[in-house]
C-alpha cells in the first residue's frame, strides 16, 4: 500500500493511492497514518478495505508529510561507505545516531527555508524507515517484524552549524523545514529488497546524488535491532537511514551550498520523489 496525508498544513486527510492512481480518502475507515493504525492490525484493516468504494480527493491538493506525530525522529549518519569517503571520514563501526527535531517535518513538495545565519545549506537523499511495531531490545533477526514501511526522506543539512558549532550534529538537522518526507509511506510487502533501491537528488536539474540503499554500511534490520539498544521504538517512529556520495559539502575543490531560488527534486525507486524550492527565511 501507498499511503499519504493530503491537505492544508495541520489539516491534512490520511489517503491511500489506489491502482489507478487516484487517491481516496481513509478519513471514514481511519484518524491519520499515525501511531497505533501503523501496526499490524491498523494496517491490515486498511488493507481489508475495498479502496475503490472510498471517495476520491483532489490528486492537486498539496501532500503533507506521509506520517503524522512522528514520536522520534532518529538520522544514522555516515551510513554510505561513498559518502563517509567523499567526507574524508572513516567508515564507522558502530552506528552513528542523531535526532532531527520533528518541527523540521514538513510535506514532500513544501518550500525548504534557509535559517538566519545560516552560510552552508546542504542536501541529503534518503532511505527512512518507519516503525510499526514497539522495538526494544530486538535482535536483527526479528527486526523487520517491527518496520512498517518506508518513505523518501530529504536530510537537509546546515553543515556550519552541524560541525563548526560546537559539535554536535543536531542543531545542523534540525532547523524548520529541514525534514521533508513523503510523498508516500510505502509499506513494506512493497518493497522487495529495502538495501537494493536506486536513489538520486538534483538541484535545478542537474544531479548530484546518484546512489543506491546496497552501500549501505549497516542495513535496515541492523539499524532496527541497534537503536532498539538505546531506546525504545514506538508506531510512527521514523530512521533516516544516511545518504550516499553527492552532498555539496562533498564537491571538491569548491563546496556548493544551497541558495534561494534552488529547486531541489530527489527520488527512491519504488518510493515516490520529491521537489522543493529552496528560500531565504523572513520573519
Amino acid at each position: 500500500m501507498k499511503l499519504l496525508r493530503v491537505g492544508a498544513k495541520g489539516a491534512e486527510k490520511p489517503a491511500i493511492l489506489a491502482k489507478d492512481g487516484s487517491v481516496r480518502d481513509l478519513s471514514g475507515v481511519i484518524t491519520d497514518i499515525a501511531g497505533d493504525v501503523l501496526t499490524p492490525e491498523g494496517l491490515a484493516k486498511i488493507a481489508a478495505t475495498d479502496i475503490e468504494q472510498l471517495p476520491a480527493l483532489d490528486a492537486a491538493q498539496r501532500i503533507g508529510p506521509c506520517v503524522g506525530n512522528v514520536g522520534k525522529f532518529i538520522c544514522i549518519g555516515l551510513n554510505y561507505a561513498d559518502h563517509a569517503a567523499e567526507t574524508g571520514s572513516p567508515i564507522p563501526k558502530e552506528p552513528i545516531i542523531f535526532m532531527k527535531a520533528t518541527s523540521a517535518i514538513v510535506g514532500p513538495n513544501d518550500d525548504v527555508i534557509i535559517p538566519k545565519n545560516s552560510t552552508k545549506p546542504d542536501w541529503e537523499v534518503e532511505l527512512g524507515v518507519v516503525i510499526g511495531k514497539e522495538a526494544r531490545y530486538v535482535d536483527e533477526a526479528n527486526a523487520m517484524e517491527h518496520v512498517a514501511g518506508y518513505c523518501l526522506v530529504n536530510d537537509v543539512s546546515e553543515r556550519e552549524f552541524q560541525l563548526e558549532r560546537g559539535g554536535t550534529w543536531d542543531k545542523g538537522k534540525g532547523s524548520d523545514t529541514f525534514g521533508p518526507i513523503g510523498p508516500w509511506l510505502v509499506t513494506k510487502d512493497e518493497v522487495a529488497d529495502p538495501q537494493n533501491l536506486n536513489m538520486w537528488l538534483e538541484i535545478d536539474g542537474k544531479r548530484f546524488q546518484n546512489g543506491s540503499t546496497k552501500t549501505m554500511v549497516f542495513g535496515v534490520a541492523h539499524l532496527v535491532s541497534y537503536v532498539s539498544q538505546f531506546m525504545s521504538l514506538q508506531p510512527g517512529d521514523i530512521i533516516s537511514t544516511g545518504t550516499p556520495p553527492g552532498v555539496g559539502m562533498g564537491i571538491k575543490p569548491d563546496p556548493i551550498w544551497l541558495k534561494p531560488g534552488n529547486v531541489m527534486r530527489l527520488g527512491i525507486e519504488g518510493l515516490g520523489e520529491q521537489t522543493q524550492n529552496v528560500k531565504a527565511y523572513s520573519a
